[in-house]
């Protein structure tokens, strides 16, 4: 049987060592793919220990020959599309870049499938941030988007991209709409990663206070490790589709960061709201279902979000 070819985009992420790592385990070569004029920062893949079993290569996902020579070299049998541009606070200063990288860069890789080899499997990394507010809940794979976002926008753009592409050439696309998802190897600007590094900092007389914004808004958390396993049972399905993948329960930032310094030992009075970090149109609520996933696929996910923060926090206090 001939090894699979599995290439990824958004390699240096949260998600793509864990899928890269994943990938390996079972055979796969794995090409990751580094965006060209960015600086390079391979540290998650050390964390890891895979850099070595990753053969390396830069495309311009915006630019579709780019994207075709990259086919071409490489024969892939599988493709898996995590870049973006990923933060939702930095889509609303830098709209017309989130848009538009998110959503040509899709458009690309799918029309270069479509004309070197359809038989090319594609995973697009969706979000929940397509359904924006929603009194509806749970969420599941038949509600209506209504994003409030510029990064919402461009993720519920790329999504009907793909559905799009499935529908009307009869290629295998599939999306994983994912809801949060943390680990050890989030990057620091985003608010799990940040509420841990600066209590440790406090801790430590590093750092006085923590400044945050609206606190009291709540979200569907899980582990990054056990979310990239459903990415993959989603491209060996038979037939493509696309999956919500959550862990079906909401918890407000309030709690979690109340949780964070009394397991550090930290007054709450460190925590100081700054309504400069307030974003427009916020989203209170969300949680999604993931029956689908779990009858279609075979994925299970059981984990208490508190718990996995005891597993971050272990890991960040081990590498201090």
């Amino acid at each position: 049987m001939n090894r699979k070819i599995a290439i990824i985009t958004g390699i240096t992420g949260q998600d793509g060592p864990y899928l890269a790592e994943l990938l390996l385990k079972k055979n796969y070569k794995v090409i990751g793919i580094l965006r060209e004029s960015f600086s390079i920062n391979l540290s998650n893949l050390e964390y890891l220990g895979i850099k070595s079993k990753i053969i390396f290569d830069s495309c311009d996902l915006t630019n579709m020959v780019s994207v075709i020579n990259l086919l071409n070299k490489y024969q892939p049998t599988e493709f898996y599309n995590l870049a973006s541009q990923s933060s939702v606070g930095l889509s609303f200063s830098k709209p017309t870049e989130t848009l538009n990288f998110n959503i040509l860069s899709v458009v690309n890789i799918l029309e270069s499938i479509r004309l070197i080899n359809k038989c090319i499997k594609f995973y697009q990394a969706s979000s929940s941030e397509m359904f924006g507010s929603i009194n509806d809940l749970p969420l599941t794979e038949n509600t209506v988007f209504n994003p409030v976002s510029p990064y919402g926008i461009s993720k519920a753009s790329a999504h009907w991209i793909v559905v799009n592409y499935r529908r009307a050439y009869g290629l295998y696309t599939t999306s994983g709409i994912l809801f949060n998802h943390e680990s050890i190897l989030r990057g620091d600007n985003f608010i799990i990663k940040k509420v841990i590094k600066a209590a440790i900092d406090i801790k430590n007389n590093k750092q006085d206070i923590l400044e945050v914004g609206d606190i009291d808004i709540k979200r569907d958390f899980g582990y990054a490790p056990e979310y990239v396993e459903a990415m993959y049972l989603m491209m060996q399905n038979k037939n493509p589709d696309d999956y919500i993948i959550c862990s079906g329960k909401s918890l407000s930032l309030r709690e979690i960061i109340f949780y964070i310094f009394k397991h550090f030992e930290i007054d709450k009075n460190k925590i100081v709201i700054n309504k400069n970090f307030f974003r427009p149109g916020e989203i209170r609520d969300i949680y999604g279902d993931s029956t689908k996933a779990k009858n279609k696929l075979g994925w299970n996910y059981n984990l208490n979000f508190l718990k996995v923060i005891d597993m971050i926090i272990d890991e960040e206090v081990g590498k201090s």
